[in-house]
């Protein structure tokens, strides 16, 4: 496969033609891009008026896309030419006589000054961008997650929400592909813990794309969220510090800084923090007897305490070789110390609910994450057009060692259970090889063709020992519950996509092929195996512009989730010895085909994003829950010859069967006037899941569940920000989660308020910002399970209230300077912005 690949790479690179005819069209074409003069970044909503010098009376015109570029259409004659932008100095060019179609060239536009003296605030991106085919989320301007990690920063993200636990899930569904500069990284597959290590303050932006295109890896079933870290593009010396305090106890700082000169550029994002989160959980377990009477209750009171200091860094070298050519080396370090106990309480009752027994677990647990990673980036463009090569190379490596030491006692009892240690060492390394080639060619560049390759190999292994200590401190291990999990994975990529307008009319289709080498290796059991398999992508996306305001779209791709992490470990958690949690290294993966429907309208204070969806998913993961056989036995004080029993319960994913989701996303911006901001976000949709499951129980029964369930949900999400007196700014978010069902269980509906005031200080050179994440304590999992011998209820809760204190002050930046990542197009790969037309 590999060898073919490589022909096919090669094949194609030999061959790729392009003539660009010539002519001229009537009515007449006005195409250019207009940039900012100092950081060389696109301005969107840049306008273009054409004036006519004949009759003044007569004005046409556009505005520029995201990429600053405009097309307009005229008829031939004699114009008085300019090219605005709020708050910058307008570019003229009088009595032009335009005989045929022109490109006008890269315009730079430069800051008013004297205009910006008298200005509060200028060329302000709002904190949420809506576009036809992504949502684009601005950090920098979100009041609430300051001191933050990037999973707050999410959960602020229309389309998307963070359980809990902080898993991602985007409209609904978990399955959704991060990115950071447009490649995987080891944080977002280290799983939700990982990921909350980077903090917010080195974040630009976040694009949410619900539907990708062929040239995006085809992993992810609801989409892509691609992470953007902060790098200026402005000359000189700039950059920001962050201080921050809490309370539950939590501080730290971050430094931004950027240095640019005529050749290299030279960035980082440095922080520190130290955080405790407090959390606590119950489980009221009521069990049944064969005939389904009630045996016994058993109430569980967790109470967690989390300690953690993260160390973050990256540095990157960007030097510009020619006016066309570039390399981009970084170069990022991160460690994590965490220090967690987590306090049980075991209330066991009779059948009438009186009284047994009394119990404690306590464990004491101590991680150390360390992750490098470095990458490099070649990019030649050969014209201004969007002709372009672009070359990436990533390696990164990272560890995660857990070791937990669990004490239990009998209330009571004059001597405690055996003390039990798990050892759990995780290892992983990833490399990236990605090359991408981007042709516009015919008529004013009307089309555009891509192609390109990306290889991703990685190994994730993990060392899992369970045992027991005696009262000598001498360790004995437990076979039955230790083993070492080898996860290898190569994935070879190749796409390809052409894009062409014809009038209103857009157009994109393209082919993925993605050929899967995965091995899983239980090393102490000699239990191997393998999955190999090729599958093919493909995309089509549709496109028709009523105006410049109006748009419509529609979209289809094929996509799929492999399972990794803890889907595929086998090893049992032992945080609780009564409800276990396993992989299932059998998990083979889900195939989607989603479809999309969307509209976009703008008006000058009001912007509407809404659109329709439908995936049908194949092999799709859910959890069940079932009794393994096992049973703690818990000697009674009051009646030592009748031990308490209690069974054990492992909750595991399996592939079951066909899931159906369709469902309707509406989004709203609402800007009043300056400073005043308003956005609303709704999805709701329709999950249907068939599948039946059988297995034995430990009765050598063989027991088949339906799990059918038809389950309609929604999630909402309201923010504004307006200015209060004495110059102080107000921003509240409000995020409600629908109640839901799955195979087994019933997750009722919860409320999540966060909020935050800020007021520049130091002559507008610093902020003062202060914020409470979930104001009344709100943000809880309350849910229901049911098995055949027993029914759960329980409330989880992974932190209390936040309450964040931060100062930020920056040097040789303007006060609402855009944050817009200098790295994105020529290190993003596949960050957004090079599409054509749009990215799907």
């Amino acid at each position: 496969m590999k060898k073919l690949l490589y022909l096919f790479l090669f094949a194609a690179t030999v061959t790729i033609s392009a003539q660009r005819p010539q002519g001229q069209r009537k009515p007449i074409k006005i195409t250019g891009i207009v940039l900012d003069k100092d950081n060389d970044l696109p301005l969107e909503y840049a306008t273009l008026v054409l004036q006519s010098v004949r009759n003044p009376d007569r004005i046409t015109g556009g505005i520029t896309d995201a990429n600053g570029k405009f097309s307009v259409d005229a008829f031939p004659g004699r114009y008085n030419i300019r090219i605005e932008y709020i708050s910058y100095i307008t570019h003229t060019l009088d009595n032009q006589q335009l005989t045929g179609s022109i490109d006008l060239g890269t315009v730079k536009l430069g800051m008013d000054v004297a205009q910006l003296e008298g200005v509060e605030l200028i060329g302000e991106r709002t904190t949420v961008e809506l576009r036809l085919d992504k949502k684009v989320y601005n950090v920098g301007k979100d009041l609430t997650v300051g001191g933050g990690s990037v999973t707050d920063v999410l959960d602020n993200v229309p389309s998307v929400s963070v359980d809990v636990e902080g898993n991602i899930s985007l409209r609904g569904n978990e399955s959704v592909r991060i990115l950071i500069n447009g490649k995987p990284s080891a944080l977002s597959g280290l799983g939700p813990d990982a990921l909350k290590q980077l903090p917010a303050d080195a974040i630009d932006k976040v694009e949410v794309i619900t539907n990708p295109s062929a040239r995006y890896d085809a992993e992810g079933t609801a989409g892509i969220l691609n992470i953007i870290l902060k790098q200026s593009k402005t000359a000189g010396l700039n950059g920001s510090v962050n201080t921050f305090v809490g309370n539950p106890e939590n501080y730290g700082a971050a430094l931004n800084l950027n240095l640019r000169r005529k050749n290299f550029n030279i960035f980082t994002n440095t922080s520190y923090r130290f955080s405790k989160g407090p959390g606590n959980a119950f489980f009221k377990q009521e069990n049944f007897d064969s005939n389904g009477n009630t045996a016994s209750f058993q109430d569980e009171i967790r109470d967690t305490q989390r300690e953690r200091k993260n160390f973050n860094t990256n540095i990157g070298l960007e030097l510009f070789i020619d006016e066309t050519s570039s390399i981009t080396n970084s170069f990022g370090f991160r460690t994590s110390d965490g220090n967690n106990t987590t306090d049980i309480d075991f209330f066991n009752f009779d059948a009438n609910r009186t009284p047994t027994i009394q119990r404690n677990r306590f464990t004491r647990e101590v991680e150390k994450d360390e992750n490098i990673r470095y990458s490099f980036n070649y990019e030649k463009r050969f014209n201004e057009d969007g002709h372009k090569l672009v070359f990436d190379y990533q390696y990164s490596s990272g560890t995660d060692d857990e070791d937990s030491v669990i004490d239990e006692i009998v209330l009571g009892e004059t001597t405690g259970l055996p003390t039990e240690v798990t050892l759990n060492d995780e290892r992983q390394v990833n490399q990236l090889l990605q090359m991408d080639y981007v042709l516009p060619f015919g008529k004013d560049n009307n089309a555009q063709f891509e192609f390109g390759y990306r290889g991703n190999f990685n190994n994730f292994n993990t060392d899992f020992n369970f045992g027991v200590l005696d009262d000598n401190g001498t360790f004995t291990s437990n076979p039955d519950f230790s083993n070492i999990l080898n996860y290898k994975e190569q994935i070879n990529a190749a796409y390809t996509q052409l894009g062409t307008k014809l009038d209103k009319f857009n157009a994109l289709a393209g082919l993925r092929m993605e050929s899967s080498d995965i091995e899983i290796a239980l090393l102490n059991t000699n239990d191997v195996s393998t999955k190999n398999y090729v599958n093919w992508f493909p995309s089509v996306f549709l496109g028709y512009e009523f105006s410049e305001t109006q748009q419509l779209t529609i979209s289809y791709s094929k996509r799929l989730r492999r399972p990794r992490s803890r889907f595929i470990n086998p090893f049992p958690s032992r945080t609780s010895n009564t409800n276990l949690f396993q992989g299932n290294p059998n998990l083979d993966p889900t195939f989607t085909n989603a479809f999309d429907l969307g509209y976009l309208k703008r008006w000058d204070k009001v912007t509407i994003s809404t659109s329709g969806y439908y995936n049908k998913s194949t092999g799709v993961f859910q959890f069940v829950t079932q009794e393994t056989g096992e049973f703690v036995e818990i000697d009674n004080p009051d009646d030592p010859l009748n031990p308490i029993s209690v069974p054990v319960q492992a909750r595991t994913p399996i592939n079951l069967s066909d899931e159906s989701r369709y469902g309707m996303e509406f989004t709203t911006t609402y800007n009043p006037k300056r400073n005043w901001r308003f956005s609303w976000n709704i999805n709701l949709f329709q999950r249907n899941l068939k599948g039946d499951y059988t297995y034995t129980n430990f009765l050598d029964e063989e027991i088949t569940q339906n799990f059918d369930s038809e389950n309609f949900t929604w999630f909402t999400r309201i923010s504004a920000r307006f200015p209060l007196p004495a110059k102080i700014n107000f921003q509240t978010n409000l995020f409600y989660r629908g109640p839901s069902e799955n195979a087994q269980s019933i997750n009722k509906g919860s409320l999540n308020t966060n909020l935050a005031l800020s007021k520049e200080i130091i002559k507008d050179k610093a902020t003062l910002s202060l914020n409470v994440r979930d104001v009344f304590n709100t943000r809880k999992r309350i849910s229901e399970t049911r098995t055949s011998n027993v029914f759960t209820e329980s409330e989880f809760q992974w932190r209390q209230r936040q309450i964040t204190l931060s100062f930020r002050y920056r040097f040789n930046q303007q006060q609402n300077q855009r944050g817009r990542n200098g790295n994105q197009q020529r290190n993003g790969g596949g960050g957004g912005g090079d599409d054509f037309e749009f990215e799907g």
